[in-house]
């Protein structure tokens, strides 16, 4: 090796010391830096002593959680049909193509018997209903009942050993009160949420027919699809309703749901688990609320009780004497400023129940006892057979401006079509009108107005020309569909 290679290789050995002597100091200085940087993290909380009622409050809802989510089950159905899809406005619990859907329920007896909603379990496959516990055990459950009408079921599974939910008085609840909604939403098993009773006596017009009952608990504690069944709670513990609907735009949570107050739910599982079917009490009248115009055209002193929009031929209300324009103050001594209010009281009697009635009627008050009847799925027929009076005037069209609506008199082949003997029919409409805003449409048949028969276009002419801008109208109409409505208007 020549003597230059010797003195190059000599400086790479050095280089090499050096720069591994560097990395090794480096890496000690890494060492030491590391060690030097350990934290002390701080663990002792700002505020020794919170405020008491505060923490009152937060250990109530650790034991409401603690109590109740044991009592709230997993309920998964397999149905005949496409499953329950969601509802845009009103989504109950997401079904899939697969005929599947879930929810919750809530146990109310140690021997296996649950209450949920209808839409939970609707068009289940026989052993279709699948319950899961908190404690991991399942069980098939057995179909009892279901009533669509107030969106009530109960199932049962084959045990002794259920922990059993405490049933409260929803009759109790207050707008304001603290609740916890207890449930399964969205696959997310045994989920707890908190809000406040937000409204009461909502009808949101879900599910059921026209005898459906909607007086729902509002509240604000968050409900998504996969809580329907499940227990609304209050801070005692007790369950005061049973979740069942939420009011959203987009499928999911917006801040309202609803529940179903528990002494109606109460009401229907027991004649449920008795019966395996409800049998409810009907007065056989049509009604609507009341507001400031409607209370003018009859004579209210104020916006209050309920009217009586149509009374059923040969039903009970007919039996009792009660008329179309009628206003239902009270039920039993109980107020009543609500159709839904109304159709609660009532649905939670059976057929055979007498009740007491205070009504208004003519500027004064009288009572009427009500002796209940079964629904009369055939029903039908005018609440008052009317005969027409005959004419012979000439006007046979008409347009009145003051409440925006063009009249003719009703050809004698549409009369049995709208089941009456008289009537002139609304040809058209002004939707900027007093008339369209308060519920009239074209195809409407107006037979009495002011509590006087209406035979032609002349008679109501008449009836119109005597009233001036601000008086009140008292319409009652047919629909094409046979119904009858009281209508009241402000001459404009």
């Amino acid at each position: 090796m020549s003597k230059k290679a010797i003195i190059f290789a000599g400086l790479l050995v050095v280089a090499a010391l050096s720069f591994g002597g560097l990395l090794i100091a480096n890496f000690g200085s890494v060492k030491q830096i590391v060690a030097s940087s350990q934290i002390d993290f701080k663990t002792t909380p700002p505020i020794q002593n919170p405020n008491p009622q505060l923490q009152s409050l937060n250990d109530a809802f650790v034991e409401i959680s603690k109590t109740i989510t044991p009592t709230v089950a997993y309920i998964e159905t397999i149905t005949t049909g496409q499953g329950n899809m969601e509802n845009e406005e009103f989504p109950f619990n997401f079904g899939n193509p697969g005929g599947k859907s879930s929810g919750s329920g809530i146990i109310i007896s140690k021997d296996g018997y649950i209450v949920t909603n209808n839409h939970v379990v609707k068009d289940a496959k026989e052993d279709g209903i699948k319950v899961l516990l908190t404690d991991k055990r399942e069980f098939n459950a057995k179909l009892i009942g279901v009533d669509p009408n107030t969106d009530v079921a109960v199932i049962k599974v084959e045990s002794n050993d259920l922990p059993e939910a405490t049933i409260g008085n929803s009759d109790n609840v207050q707008v304001g009160q603290w609740v916890v909604a207890i449930g399964n939403p969205l696959g997310l098993n045994s989920t707890v949420t908190a809000g406040i009773v937000s409204a009461l006596g909502r009808n949101i017009q879900l599910g059921g027919d026209s005898y459906a009952i909607n007086n729902f608990i509002q509240t604000d504690a968050a409900i998504n699809p996969g809580n329907s069944g499940g227990a609304l709670v209050d801070i005692n513990g007790s369950v005061i309703g049973i979740n069942t609907a939420i009011k959203t735009t987009s499928g999911y949570y917006q801040g309202y749901g609803f529940a179903i107050p528990i002494n109606l739910v109460k009401n229907v599982a027991a004649e449920l688990i008795k019966n395996g079917k409800i049998s409810r009490g009907y007065i056989g009248v049509s009604i609507a609320d009341i507001d400031t115009k409607s209370a003018k055209g009859l004579g209210l002193d104020k916006a209050k009780g309920v009217l009586i929009q149509d009374v059923l031929k040969g039903g009970a209300g007919d039996e009792a004497g009660l008329k179309t324009g009628d206003v239902i103050l009270s039920v039993d001594g109980k107020e009543v400023n609500a159709a839904n209010e109304l159709q609660t009281i009532i649905g939670s009697h059976r057929p055979g129940d007498e009740v007491s009635l205070s009504i208004f009627r003519d500027g004064s008050t009288q009572n009427k006892v009500v002796k209940l009847k079964p629904r009369n799925e055939s029903s039908s027929g005018l609440a008052e057979n009317t005969k027409p009076n005959e004419s012979s005037n000439e006007l046979t069209s008409k347009s009145f401006e003051s409440i925006g609506i063009s009249v003719s008199e009703l050809p004698g082949n549409m009369k049995e079509k709208y089941n009456t003997e008289n009537g002139i029919i609304i040809n058209s409409i002004n939707r900027i009108s007093e008339g369209f805003e308060r519920g009239l449409r074209e195809g409407m048949v107006i037979v009495e107005a002011d509590k006087e028969k209406v035979n032609n276009v002349e008679d109501f002419n008449s009836l119109i020309s005597k009233k001036s801008k601000g008086d009140t109208l008292v319409l009652k109409v047919k629909t094409p569909d046979g119904n009858t409505r009281l209508v009241v208007l402000e001459i404009q």
